[in-house]
């Protein structure tokens, strides 16, 4: 996949949340919040996102990784600098 921009990367989180959550508000969801919390994503729910991001995005994420995927700014930046790597 080619790499992300900030747009791009948020634009496919939020579309995976929605394709997890169909009635997800993001209304309620600062940058900075934690989405998982927020939208009450439980722990099926998230790895059902993961999935979804390593999917779509064409990215490796380990478990390692999920401390990064928190909140919507963390999970841009991760999905920006992991496409941006080639990896």
């Amino acid at each position: 996949m080619k790499p992300l921009n900030n747009a791009e990367a948020l634009a496919l989180v939020r579309e995976s949340i929605t394709q997890i959550i169909p009635d997800a508000d993001f209304t309620l969801v600062e940058p900075d919040d934690k989405f998982r919390d927020v939208l009450e994503l439980d722990s099926l729910d998230f790895l059902s996102l993961v999935e979804l991001l390593s999917e779509r995005a064409g990215v490796r994420v380990d478990e390692e990784d999920y401390p990064d995927l928190t909140t919507l700014s963390d999970t841009t930046r991760f999905l920006v600098e992991r496409t941006g790597q080639g990896s």
